[in-house]
């Protein structure tokens, strides 16, 4: 759910009157007697308390086998999740402004060409992957950014149309059967190796993207685990279709619909998409997010070779 987010416009108001009030000469008087009076009451009874503290204790040597205390305990630095173990990167890979073609010639012998001439948009996909991906846990992901084509068919919704409560109707979700089918027919270990050989790319985008000494792979595996959480509604979801005043009509009124539930409404956008796209959508999802997952978190990978 997209929500459109209103602003108001404050009235001007009359600035205050920070000027200093003028005193006549006997006000001052008094008002430096006052103070005056205060300061040496104050001071009187601070040289009593001062006079009744009892004399502070000598401080006590160290024994001699007493240790310096324990340092905390040290960040963790580098990757907890490093690409390398899953496949080296590519040799010569090109720079990331230039990487489009580079990167749809692998995703197109991953997924096939006419799946990825479908579904994908080409055009800057490494930074568009990266973008959304950090965006799916946040409250907003703008579908400009997204590096797969948006569903053709508009939202639909069963109920009044003007107004009022409705929910997201069954067949809303055949939107989503053609991504999501995809998905399940992509084999996890495969696409974590085609994404370890390119990974350098998308560790260059998250960077730019205003994370330095971050790294990409832990953000994945971040937010994959944040959009398992995503609840699965038992029943049918209710939305209401936020009314926005303006002299042009709008051509998408389905991308304003928000829940009528409020902890779903305050769901991040990732999660939202779960919800939307149906509950046994929901399911099949998870389940391959759940196998590509596996794959690369190879920091859990290790502490279970562990003896």
């Amino acid at each position: 759910m997209t929500d459109n987010p209103s602003s108001d416009s404050p009235g001007s108001r009359d600035a205050p009157e920070f000027r200093p009030r003028r005193e006549t000469p006997i006000g001052m008087l008094v008002v430096i007697g006052l103070v005056v009076l205060a300061a040496a009451f104050f001071g009187w009874r601070w040289y009593q308390q001062q006079q009744q503290k009892p004399p502070e204790p000598a401080p006590v040597a160290a024994a001699p086998n007493d240790g310096p205390a324990p340092a905390p305990a040290a960040e963790p630095t580098g990757p907890q999740n490093p690409v390398d173990a899953l496949a080296p990167p590519d040799a010569a890979l090109p720079a990331l402004a230039e990487s489009d073609s580079r990167v749809m010639k692998a995703l197109s012998e991953l997924l096939g060409g006419k799946n990825a001439s479908a579904y994908l948009r080409p055009d800057g996909i490494v930074r568009r992957f990266v973008a959304t991906v950090d965006n799916l846990a946040r409250e907003q992901a703008p579908a400009s950014a997204w590096p797969v084509q948006p569903t053709g068919q508009r939202f639909i919704t069963d109920g009044p149309q003007q107004g009022g409560t409705q929910t997201i109707a069954a067949n809303n979700a055949a939107r989503y059967n053609g991504i999501v089918l995809l998905a399940e027919t992509v084999d996890p270990a495969k696409a974590a190796t085609v994404y370890a050989k390119l990974y350098p790319l998308f560790q260059k985008a998250y960077e730019e993207l205003g994370f330095p000494g971050r790294y990409f792979n832990d953000r994945l595996i971040a937010v994959i685990d944040h959009l398992l959480q995503a609840p699965e509604p038992g029943g049918p979801v209710q939305v209401r279709l936020v009314e926005v005043k303006g002299d042009v009509p709008s051509q998408r009124p389905w991308v304003r619909y928000e829940y009528v539930d409020a902890k779903l409404e305050a769901m991040s956008s990732g999660q939202k998409i779960m919800v939307r796209m149906g509950p046994e959508n929901e399911r099949k999802v998870k389940a391959s997010l759940r196998g590509f997952r596996q794959q690369i978190a190879t920091g859990e990978l290790a502490k279970k070779k562990q003896p």
